[in-house]
């Protein structure tokens, strides 16, 4: 049986969320573990299937992205940053962590960003669709699924540090480490 020592977490969101700064802060601060930026790993590992013009972005080949992450997250101590998060096998996630921003202040950091106005649109509307946060409940088992506000700095501070807090936790509970195999 594979065991890992320590739990993988998914930060996921609509993008300008915070999902990397809440990653960053937690991987440099905490031993053992890593930020794995899912547009850069499937970059890395050429997991696209093609190009979407109309969002000015990559088609990422889930099956490719798998088959390269997979080995990872069986070694534990991953922190998943993408803004999706239902592909990802539910017997390697320990904590799915959905950020939520109020609207105004996603519109200001996508418009920084240099969003189109129709990608700003359809992001905006994903967030008000609560479109994540019901792809991460009907993904993952309720328990595992936790809904932070990410508004500003002090929403990033003290979410990391519960999201530590949580690690701790589950450190505490799992001394033997989580099984990588399905539960029956």
């Amino acid at each position: 049986m594979s065991i890992r020592p320590l739990p993988n977490i998914i930060i996921t969101g609509t993008p300008g969320c915070g999902k990397t700064s809440h990653a960053e802060i937690i991987s440099n601060e905490l031993d053992g573990f890593k930020h794995i930026n899912i547009t850069d790993f499937a970059k890395d590992n050429d997991a696209y299937d093609g190009f979407d013009k109309e969002r000015n972005s990559h088609i990422v080949d889930e099956d490719k992205l798998l088959d390269a992450l997979e080995p990872i997250l069986e070694k534990g101590g991953i922190l998943i940053d993408w803004h999706a998060c239902d592909m990802f096998p539910e017997r390697l996630i320990d904590l799915v962590v959905v950020l939520r921003t109020e609207n105004g202040t996603l519109y200001e950091r996508l418009e920084k960003r240099n969003y189109s106005q129709s990608k700003i649109d359809e992001n905006l509307d994903c967030e008000i669709m609560e479109v994540i946060l019901q792809e991460a409940k009907e993904s993952y088992a309720e328990e595992i699924v936790v809904e932070l506000e990410s508004n500003n700095t002090d929403d990033i501070d003290s979410n990391s540090q519960r999201i530590k807090s949580w690690i701790d936790s589950w450190k505490v509970n799992n001394p033997e480490g989580a099984s990588n195999e399905l539960s029956m």
